[in-house]
């Protein structure tokens, strides 16, 4: 708000009529055409009864100011309109000043105007150029229009002189003496204005000119300005302005009090600048290096960039106040320096913009890997919730499969899938706590964790972190890393990640963690029912035959250096190295099988004893050797007391050979071959039901008696346990017993009870992929299993006779050989009421 006021009044023309105020003021916030307005001739005029009078003057619209009685306002006209009012009238001509109510409207109609103004005197007009002209008014009584003359070529009305009337009350006193009170205390606020603009206030008598006085010089919208001008009621006038000068009196109060905030900041950053450039000439006098200190500047650049928290943000802030104090010498500094600096490159707000693509991820997983369809298609899914939610939250998934089915390598194409960073952290022989939370900054080396150095590294927020071997944590007096697993893994809890070493929390929730494992028994529960468990199963023999052909022949040629005209495999080769070479769930010795046979052809391709070798089924053993594995497993079943079984160990399915025999003794049992206590119960449970059954078998009793029982599990320095060798045990006994082979053909799993029932085990797809590898043609699965057969790849169904039995006695009818008749045991009896 700017007041100029002009402390000389205008000479009064002679013969004017109208009273001008002893002190007219100097109004710059004025405008009218342009703004700007003003030159008008007086019309003719007439006294009306009470020395009013009634004129017909020209009318000069306002844009966005009011003129009021006793004001001067100079003006800036370029409307055509008031141009040519102007130019009819002319230097001491008098005009009707009104305010238009749209201000950017440049031709306004009589009723787009306030029909109270005021009458105004034109003291002085000033040609700038053909099109503008700057004219100065003073503003000379109230007037109202009455009506409207004429429009054309400009506005012409009918007016009455609408003086507003002063009085004296005790009311208006008090009035007048707080809008001068307040005045004053404006003026004072603003020291660009004059000493004398306080004197001139306080020397303005009429009430009704003083609320004018101060409306004029107020930077207040029109609308307020004109309910002061048209109120006829000097005491409501008074108190509008009042209310008006309140407001404005604020507003200078606290843009008073923000400027004194600043300037005070300011002095203080000017102090901080000076003693700092004192430190620096101190310095220099000593012959000190001011390199840490600009370093230290670089590194409070570098924390403001990497926009930390509220909370890290002060802890920073105190820590490098800290930093400045120490020498540089001190072992102090180092690890300040050390500590800042990590939480500098820390990606506190950078992230990675996912790909929402999901026929670009479909295509991805399926270029990558072959197979796994139930694993790419939770990775799908989630890309899809992604995509919808926005929310940003990951998942953490855990992979538990045999190794070689490719468990790691599948984070990286989730990676590239997602578009985000990929990283991995090997867990396996973690046993010490502080790996994972880091070290507390007293001790001498401390570091962060694996998981702020693996943020530090992806330089994103949001990454693909792979946890291998998540099963192979181990824990002694150095802590449980795996409790302190916990809450990384936790997404409930993960955004407030408190690592030792940083000691203020880190968001982990926007990072993909996936899990692997080789199997879930060894993770602990907790840990285990934060992860969602996806299970890996191993390949089938088709499908090593395609990954061979799609991802590790390719890869073996470019890193022997040969092509694909030096050295080719026929569909016979690959399916020999598979089967009669290797045995395993995954893929990962039939790469190192492979990878011997192109040595041994680069050898021949040097030596030039060929320029091209091609690889069949007859030839690969001069590369390969013997055979190592012979598929045929019914030789080793031709005998009686021996039957097949299928395992599940962590390195995929697996089967296994059950071994009976008996010999003169005291009807004693005998376990060898490295069993656990569960398997061992197994044995001594078929061993019952046996006894139970014997007539129904056609063994004598005295057998158990005179005889001693021997079972053995080859491959005794493999430890075995679990329920699942149950009717495998019954069937050899069995077997044993009678005499009668058990079909070589045949392999069977499954949990037996006293009862003579069969019941569930779990790894049915491992176990059956195992046996079909291995050359079984039948398999003997429990009823209650039937609800896995899905699980099962279509060809390896097809390729395999899979019967479901619930009772035992259907165990032996399709385990044993069919020239043995075997009668079915006895119903147990029925209860009666």
């Amino acid at each position: 708000m700017a007041i100029d006021l002009n402390l000389t009044p205008p000479t009064r023309p002679s013969g004017h009529r109208f009273v001008v105020s002893e002190a007219p003021l100097y109004a710059s916030s004025g405008e009218g055409d342009k703004p700007g307005s003003g030159r008008g001739a007086a019309g003719d005029g007439e006294t009306s009864q009470g020395g009013a009078l009634d004129l017909v003057l020209p009318v000069l619209p306002l844009r966005n100011s009011v003129l009021y009685p006793g004001a001067l306002m100079p003006l800036a006209v370029g409307r055509p309109k008031t141009l040519r009012l102007l130019n009819a009238v002319g230097t001491g001509g008098t005009i009707a000043v009104v305010s238009q109510r749209d201000k950017d409207n440049d031709n306004p109609q009589p009723d787009e105007l306030y029909w109270t103004g005021t009458s105004a005197k034109i003291l002085r007009v000033h040609h700038e150029d053909e099109n503008t002209l700057h004219v100065v008014v003073q503003g000379v009584e109230r007037i109202r229009i009455k009506d409207i003359v004429q429009n054309d070529p400009y506005l012409i009305a009918r007016v009455e002189q609408v003086p507003v009337e002063d009085d004296d009350t005790v009311e208006i006193q008090a009035l007048v003496r707080s809008l001068k009170e307040m005045a004053a205390e404006i003026i004072e606020l603003i020291p660009e204005l004059p000493s004398g603009a306080i004197d001139l206030v306080n020397h303005i008598e009429s009430p009704s000119r003083l609320a004018y006085m101060v409306m004029t010089h107020l930077a207040v919208p029109v609308e307020e300005k004109q309910e002061v001008l048209q109120e006829d009621d000097v005491k409501m006038a008074l108190r509008k302005a009042l209310g008006v000068l309140n407001e404005q009196l604020e507003v200078l109060r606290v843009s008073q009090r923000i400027n004194s905030e600043v300037k005070g900041e300011m002095n203080k950053n000017q102090r901080e600048f000076f003693l700092r450039q004192q430190m620096k000439a101190i310095r220099k006098e000593l012959g000190e290096d001011d390199e840490e200190e600009d370093f230290v500047e670089q590194l409070r650049e570098r924390l403001i960039h990497a926009g930390l928290p509220d909370d890290a943000q002060k802890v920073a802030n105190k820590e490098l106040n800290r930093l400045r104090s120490i020498q540089p010498s001190s072992p102090e500094y180092t690890v300040a320096r050390t500590y800042l600096e990590w939480l500098a490159d820390l990606p506190w707000q950078k992230l990675t913009r996912d790909s929402h693509d999901i026929t670009r991820a479909r295509d991805i997983l399926e270029r990558e890997h072959f197979g796994l369809d139930k694993v790419k298609g939770r990775i799908l899914e989630y890309l899809a919730v992604n995509a919808l939610r926005k929310d940003g939250k990951s998942p953490i998934l855990c992979l538990v499969g045999p190794p070689g089915v490719g468990k790691t390598s599948l984070g990286r194409s989730v990676a590239e899938a997602l578009g985000r960073k990929y990283q991995r952290i090997s867990l396996g022989g973690v046993r010490d706590e502080a790996e994972i939370r880091g070290h507390r900054r007293t001790y001498i080396g401390a570091m962060p964790g694996k998981f702020i150095q693996t943020m530090k590294r992806a330089e994103s927020k949001n990454p693909v972190i792979i946890l291998d071997e998540i099963d192979k944590v181990g824990r002694d007096w150095r802590g449980d890393p795996t409790s302190a697993l916990l809450e990384v893994l936790d997404p409930e809890q993960n955004h407030t990640f408190m690592d030792h070493y940083l000691d203020v929390p880190f968001d982990l929730s926007k990072v993909m963690f996936i899990a692997t494992a080789n199997q879930a028994d060894t993770i602990p529960g907790p840990l285990l029912d934060r992860m969602e468990v996806i299970e890996v199963p191993g390949y089938t023999l088709q499908e090593k035959k395609e990954i061979s052909k799609r991802h590790l022949l390719p890869k073996l040629l470019e890193e022997h250096g040969l092509d694909a005209h030096q050295i080719s495999f026929d569909g016979g080769a690959l399916e020999k190295v598979i089967v009669s070479y290797t045995r395993e769930a995954g893929v990962r010795g039939l790469e190192r099988k492979l990878a011997a046979v192109h040595r041994g052809v680069a050898v021949g391709v040097v030596e030039r004893k060929w320029e091209s070798r091609p690889l069949t089924a007859d030839n690969i053993a001069e590369f390969l050797g013997p055979e190592i594995f012979i598929p045929d497993a019914a030789e080793l079943t031709e005998i009686p007391g021996i039957a097949t079984g299928m395992a599940w160990t962590a390195t995929g399915g697996d089967i296994l050979f059950i071994e009976a025999s008996k010999m003169p003794g005291a009807g004693k049992l005998r376990l060898t071959g490295s069993l656990g206590e569960v398997m061992k119960e197994s044995a001594e449970l078929a061993l019952t039901y046996l006894r139970a059954n014997a007539a129904t078998y056609g063994i004598e009793q005295s057998v158990f008696k005179e005889f001693d029982l021997h079972l053995h599990v080859p491959q005794g320095a493999i430890p075995k346990d679990g329920p699942s060798a149950g009717v495998t045990m019954f069937s050899a006994l069995t077997s044993l017993l009678t005499d009668t082979r058990v079909r070589g053909d045949v392999a069977m799993t499954g949990e037996i009870t006293l009862r003579g029932m069969v019941l569930p085990v779990g790894g049915i797809k491992d176990k059956v992929l195992a046996a079909h590898r291995s050359g079984i043609k039948m398999i003997l699965l429990p009823e209650r299993n039937r609800k896995d057969l899905p699980d099962i790849p279509a060809a390896v169904r097809e390729d395999l006779t899979i019967h479901f039995v619930s009772k035992m006695s259907e165990v032996l009818e399709l385990a044993l050989d069919k020239s043995v008749k075997v009668a079915a045991p006895p119903m147990p009896p029925t209860a009666s009421a």
